[in-house]
């Protein structure tokens, strides 16, 4: 499964509010992935996500 490894995020199912011809009609639905980067945390190559490698290149600095 597809996961952060620093923050643990994973997938959601979400789906579209569309109006059809004056209807509310949710009908499609889609699984969101988090934006998933691979990097190097402690010495080992994991894949974390873009929210988790933002902060941690704050704490580098």
């Amino acid at each position: 499964m597809r996961q952060c490894a620093q923050c643990g995020k994973g997938s959601v199912i979400r789906g579209k509010r569309r109006l059809l011809r004056g209807h509310y009609n949710p009908v499609s639905r889609a699984r969101k992935y988090p934006n998933l980067q691979w990097a190097v945390v402690k010495g080992k190559r994991v894949k974390i996500c873009v929210g988790c490698l933002k902060t941690l290149h704050k704490k580098q600095k």
